[in-house]
């Protein structure tokens, strides 16, 4: 099934975002694992719609009801099923694009291979909806790791061109929180008021802009992942482009590399107290696929909200001629600010995933 990806930590998301509600199923997870129900919901409330002006009005709550897999708050061996209810759909909105794809949307690829049964309404099964339950795994996923040393976290390297800085070399949970604490996700809070400004512009408009999100995994062991189809970034860049609305994933310097030479991107290695380390991370902690022991660094880029206010042209499906399209309706004119803690949520579940493989089910 297309909608699951994982080989031991086996993770399902189900629904649509109009449906009565949208959901997640998690096999394999350890059991005996506390799960603190208030984190993950801190965690869910990051990425969360109708908080400000930013994002969509769409008003959901986007508290998971779980029907199994937890006992007395800790994981019990059996598969974890969480659902959240669709509380805030308006359908009407989305009765014309039945006939009229919208331009960058997944409405006429769905049309086309499912003959025009799909629900598109709000997207359907495309929609970024979807990532909410996504977030139920990988927020799980994040706790499960902290407590082996494992952390991860995420900030907006970008939006609409306009930089934060990086990561340093070697950030610390300690980070990851003060950037997850803070209602605009950047290192830089004046780069990140520029970034609003830009949205907020784009709003007005009838527009949308774009971003690049960087994520890093700090605590992982040298080792980690296998060569050529079966590495780390393989792994991760799959479930990436799984969410909505990513268009590109780069690791360590990434495309930048090309430009430079070979003694600039090589890190030289060095010994630390006995371990062995690098003294720069062009290669973003991995190597022939293969975890290094530095952080894991990617970037995940973001395409502007495809539903926008701007009349477009498109087709009529029913009438095969062309015709004009204004979308109505809610909409993000930014979805990379909420959809940081979604590519989190995918890292740590793909890392949970490959730690409990290399250890035939614990670590």
């Amino acid at each position: 099934m297309s909608s699951e990806f994982g080989n031991i930590l086996h993770i399902s998301v189900f629904g649509q975002s109009h449906g009565r509600a949208i959901g997640v199923v998690i096999d394999g997870l350890p059991a005996g694992e506390e799960i603190d129900l208030e984190a993950l919901q801190r965690f869910l409330d990051r990425r969360r719609p109708g908080k400000d002006g930013l994002s969509t009005a769409r008003k959901e709550t986007d508290i998971p009801d779980f029907l199994s897999g937890l006992e007395d708050g800790k994981t019990c061996g059996a598969p974890l099923c969480a659902v959240i209810p669709n509380a805030d759909q308006r359908s009407k909105d989305y009765g014309e694009l039945q006939d009229k794809p919208r331009p960058g949307h997944a409405d006429f690829t769905a049309w086309a291979k499912w003959g025009g049964h799909a629900d598109m309404r709000g997207g359907g099964h495309f929609s970024g909806r979807l990532t909410a339950p996504l977030c139920v795994a990988g927020g799980i996923a994040k706790q499960i790791l902290a407590r082996r040393g494992v952390f991860v976290g995420a900030h907006l390297a970008s939006v609409a061109g306009i930089p934060d800085r990086r990561f340093p070399l070697r950030p610390t949970a300690e980070l990851f929180e003060e950037v997850a604490a803070r209602p605009f996700p950047v290192l830089d809070q004046e780069a990140g008021e520029r970034m609003r400004s830009a949205i907020l512009a784009a709003k007005n408009d009838l527009d949308s802009v774009g971003g690049v999100i960087e994520c890093a995994a700090v605590g992982l062991p040298a080792g980690l992942g296998d060569p050529m189809f079966g590495g780390v970034e393989n792994r991760l860049a799959a479930a990436l482009f799984g969410v909505p609305a990513v268009k590109g994933v780069e690791f360590g310097e990434g495309f930048r590399a090309a430009a430079l030479r070979g003694s600039e991107n090589n890190d030289p290695f060095t010994v630390e107290d006995g371990c062995v380390r690098a003294e720069t991370n062009h290669a973003g902690g991995v190597l022939g696929g293969i975890t290094t022991g530095m952080p894991l660094v990617l970037r995940a880029a973001v395409k502007p909200t495809p539903s926008i206010g701007k009349a477009q042209r498109t087709i009529s499906l029913s009438k095969l001629e062309n015709t004009d399209l204004t979308i109505h309706g809610r909409h993000d004119p930014c979805v990379a600010h909420r959809a940081v803690p979604v590519v989190e949520a995918v890292t740590a579940a793909v890392l949970l995933d490959m730690l409990l493989e290399g250890n035939h089910g614990t670590f």
